[in-house]
């Protein structure tokens, strides 16, 4: 028999399946303070919240006999993931049910924002009769572009083009035959903001997507534009927009996220030509019945059958293929993160070789660990070791993982190439007894690095003087470096450079290295300090 206990108000309709099932007790306690929970945790083998528990690392002390810990929802930030993944208790949550929710408002956001119907309304019942003061656009011919083709957006876009919209779709991964699927054109963000009548956001939050919406992308769009976003706050820079608002550029916002929640940004908030609305994407009943369904039916098969769907962090592993493994865990997700930076775009195929030592194990773990690497420059937080290989399916992205016992010089040797229209780019990775793990390829160029927060990578021709220039430069900048490392094709011509930095290098940095006399081209790299937690 197990226990769960239910810490939030959440849909009884949705845990149903808990209710029935024989095996199960089900104990509902919304509101617990949080000295009672931890008082009382130990007692239960899974826990659902929504939004409202905390679920801390102090909780999860005394969570002796906690297996499951069940977010009600998509976002998890108010637990405590790298701990209860100490604990080996794993972490999921429901992030497809509330799609349709979230489709939802966000059309019924774009038709209020056309019509100014909450402003109508409010006027109205007052007494009011200013007809003429509420005139509004129609949708029908009008231009929409998509910022982010997802689950979600995809939805917005289907339904829109029902009111006989044109729709422009961007998102990393969208390919031409998708789009052409789809019945929409693809498009760049700056052809959004050149064409588009209406911008709504469905992207997730992350360091490429924080600010997307600002005074430079503002300026570019079409005047009287309006934008939605129903998606995450922060992609919208709200002063940025309140500017945008007041000079007319955009003539109106409805917005459902905000920076900092609950908003107190009271010049947004309460601006004439903005709708807002207390985070509702999933306030619906079906979809909290749906979130409820979702997560009550997982918590079945993880106790019945051990099968996991939609774990946000690693499920328990063997100890000794963790020991195995674990030296190069770090490792692939920061090469994974090192080749998609390179590359710049989405790729459309990636391979991974493993050589020697490794190509003797099950690296399955390893592999899901690189492909999230790479999805996390866009995707983000979506992507976990789970559902790693699902969505880079999903993205229409091939793949192919190979193994060589040959060992390429080193006991163990991982390569990774990523692909994008013919154009490439390629890390290769080992980890050295003593020395720990190392970089010793980068774009078909020998080297031997190792992998630190903040790189610069170069590309230059070898001629005399260019590391003095280099060196110049980042000092004038006030910008230590750490490692140096040269490769060269042959002697005078095409080289790289890498080196470590104690500090990021802004554009300005880039800049000044570019006009260097046979300095091709320069990018900062930036990796995580941390590593991917991994189950015991």
């Amino acid at each position: 028999m197990y226990k769960i206990l239910v810490s939030d108000a959440i849909s009884d309709s949705g845990l149903k399946a808990l209710y029935d099932h024989p095996n199960y007790t089900v104990d509902k306690k919304p509101g617990l303070p949080a000295e009672e929970l931890k008082e009382i945790i130990s007692n239960y083998d899974a826990l659902i919240v929504r939004s409202q528990t905390q679920v801390t690392a102090d909780i999860l002390e005394n969570a002796d006999k906690l297996q499951v810990i069940a977010r009600a929802g998509v976002g998890v930030d108010n637990i405590d993931v790298k701990a209860a993944t100490k604990k080996g208790i794993i972490v999921i949550n429901a992030p497809g049910a509330n799609t349709i929710s979230a489709t939802e408002l966000t059309m019924a956001m774009m038709l209020s924002l056309a019509r100014s119907i909450p402003q109508a309304h409010a006027s109205t019942s007052v007494g009011k009769w200013e007809r003429n003061s509420f005139k509004g656009v129609e949708m029908f011919e009008k231009t929409l572009g998509v910022v982010g083709m997802g689950k979600i957006g995809t939805e917005v876009a289907m339904r829109a083009k029902s009111f006989g919209m044109k729709i422009l779709g961007y998102d990393p991964y969208l390919t031409e035959d998708r789009a052409d699927q789809l019945g929409i054109k693809k498009a760049s963000l700056d052809d959004i903001a050149k064409e588009a009548d209406f911008i709504t956001i469905h992207t997730p939050l992350i360091k490429e997507t924080r600010g997307l919406i600002n005074d430079d992308y503002l300026a570019k769009t079409k005047a009287g534009v309006r934008i939605i976003n129903c998606a995450r706050g922060g992609i919208i820079d709200e002063a940025a927009l309140v500017r945008a608002l007041n000079s007319g550029k955009v003539a109106g916002a409805a917005l459902d996220v905000f920076e900092s929640e609950p908003s107190t940004n009271m010049e947004l908030l309460s601006h004439p030509n903005v709708i807002v609305t207390p985070h509702l994407g999933a306030s619906t009943v079906e979809a909290q019945e749906k979130v409820a369904h979702e997560v009550s039916e997982e918590i079945i098969e993880i106790f019945e059958t051990q099968s996991i769907s939609h774990a946000v962090n690693m499920p328990q592993i063997s100890g000794e293929t963790h020991k195995k493994l674990q030296p190069f865990i770090t490792l692939g997700e920061q090469m994974g993160m090192l080749a998609i930076q390179l590359l710049k775009e989405a790729p459309d195929n990636v391979e991974i070789n493993y050589y020697g030592e490794l190509a003797k194990e099950n690296t399955d773990l390893l592999t899901r660990t690189i492909v999230k690497g790479i999805l996390s420059h866009h995707l983000g937080d979506t992507v976990n070791l789970i559902n790693a290989h699902h969505l880079l399916k999903d993205q229409g992205v091939s793949s192919n993982v190979s193994k060589h016992p040959k060992s390429k010089g080193f006991a163990s040797y991982v390569e990774l190439t990523l692909y994008r229209d013919g154009v490439k780019s390629n890390i290769a990775a080992t980890v050295l007894n003593g020395y720990g793990a190392r970089i010793v390829k980068m774009n078909d160029y020998r080297i031997d690095i190792r992998p630190e927060p903040y790189l610069l990578y170069i590309k230059h021709h070898d001629i005399p003087g260019m590391i003095g220039r280099v060196g110049s430069t980042l000092g004038d900048f006030d910008i230590n470096i750490g490692t140096m490392q040269v490769g060269r094709s042959e002697v005078g011509g095409e080289a790289i450079m890498v080196l470590t930095l104690d500090k990021i290098a802004d554009k300005d940095v880039i800049h000044a290295l570019t006009v260097i006399r046979g300095l091709e081209y320069a990018q900062f790299l930036e990796l995580p300090n941390g590593g991917v937690p991994v189950m015991s």
